[in-house]
């Protein structure tokens, strides 16, 4: 018969072994993130691979200057040397404290606004491009419409708060933004730049990039750093490794620069590069039918398994455009390319035509 005393033994040492392995195993599995909203998306087709809220609204402070910046390299020469006016005079957090009459490029204010995060570089910009905040702010939201932001509004180029007047944004809408720009190669060079060193004419400045995980992860390429009191820590950050592109941004997270590396290493880890279509010549019913792109996608191997390519081909097409090619995955169509075709001669007229031209020379002999 089993004492009490020992069964209650038997039980602690039991519960020992189950708390150990807790305590070994949770941390091993999961990570958890400290972000109110996050996302991972591959910046090479918009596929969200992860996330929480990706859909929520919320302040996002200083990442707006991923949207001024683009604006400025899409619509501006960014070789051209401006004079600081007196606008500036508004700005106040975060600066590169440029004077007023002071002149520099287009090109050093995008390199003060991305690495030192200068809200008085957003407004000389702001109003260079478009003559007022209110005008850039159009030329803004009209971009973020046709990136297809819809959860987007922007009121000025800084991030800057005036109560309810604010720029708003998801981590979805701004991870399709950032997915865009850094696929800008001017944007990438900016925003990959880790110090620089500018002279004009009244001053030498010398920048340090404010992204930290640029210096501390080898594969980040690029991002922006966000902070009000309202917003809290807001960053969206970009990097690739062999082929992998990705994108990361979280909202309101006290350990961004970590949760973005962790993210990154467990989708690293997870995705390859595949070639899913290959440029030229394609097997079809015609001879000669061509793509003129290739699709290369990231995916884990299971992922893979369940790519699906489909070929249509148009009825009657008197053009050269004789069909179409699409890859899906789980329903979701990634890739769509017309097929092209030199001679439009089916597969089984080149063969007529090779028997026709063998019984015509057989006659010639005959």
């Amino acid at each position: 018969m089993i004492s009490h005393t020992s069964f209650f033994m038997e039980y602690i040492f039991i519960m020992k072994k189950i708390i150990l392995l807790l305590i070994v195993v949770i941390p091993l599995n999961v990570k958890a993130i400290s972000a109110s909203s996050y996302i991972v998306m591959d910046s090479d087709n918009n596929r969200v691979l992860e996330g929480s809220n990706i859909n929520k609204k919320s302040l996002i402070a200083s990442i707006t200057k991923i949207m001024t910046s683009m604006v400025v390299i899409e619509t501006s020469n960014v070789n051209k040397n401006i004079t600081i006016g007196e606008e500036v005079l508004k700005s106040f957090g975060s600066g590169i404290y440029v004077s007023v009459g002071e002149k520099l490029s287009v090109l050093d204010l995008l390199y003060g606004l991305m690495l030192r995060s200068g809200n008085d570089a957003a407004i000389a910009l702001a109003y260079h491009v478009a003559g007022s905040m209110d005008g850039f702010a159009f030329l803004m939201n009209n971009k973020a419409k046709d990136l297809g932001m819809n959860n987007t509004s922007f009121v000025n180029s800084s991030g800057l708060e005036d109560g309810d007047n604010a720029n708003m944004s998801t981590v979805y809408d701004m991870a399709l933004l950032s997915s865009y720009a850094i696929n800008n190669s001017l944007y990438k060079k900016i925003v990959g730049t880790k110090d620089i060193t500018v002279k004009t004419d009244l001053k030498t400045y010398v920048w340090h990039n404010k992204n930290k995980l640029l210096s501390s992860y080898k594969y980040c390429v690029g991002g922006k750093t966000g902070f009000t009191e309202r917003a809290r820590r807001t960053l969206v950050t970009n990097a690739s490794k062999d082929g992998v592109n990705l994108t990361v941004v979280t909202f309101n997270d006290g350990n961004d620069f970590g949760d973005h590396k962790d993210l990154y290493e467990k989708y690293f880890g997870s995705l390859r590069e595949y070639e899913i279509i290959s440029e030229g010549y394609i097997d079809s019913k015609y001879d000669d039918s061509y793509i003129d792109k290739s699709f290369k996608m990231s995916l884990s191997k299971d992922e893979f398994k369940r790519i699906r390519k489909e070929i249509s081909y148009y009825e009657d097409s008197a053009s050269k455009v004789v069909g179409r090619v699409s890859v899906s995955l789980d329903g979701k169509e990634y890739f769509s390319e017309d097929i092209y075709i030199k001679d439009r001669v089916k597969k089984e007229e080149v063969k007529l035509s090779f028997w026709q031209r063998l019984i015509k020379r057989l006659k010639e002999l005959w």
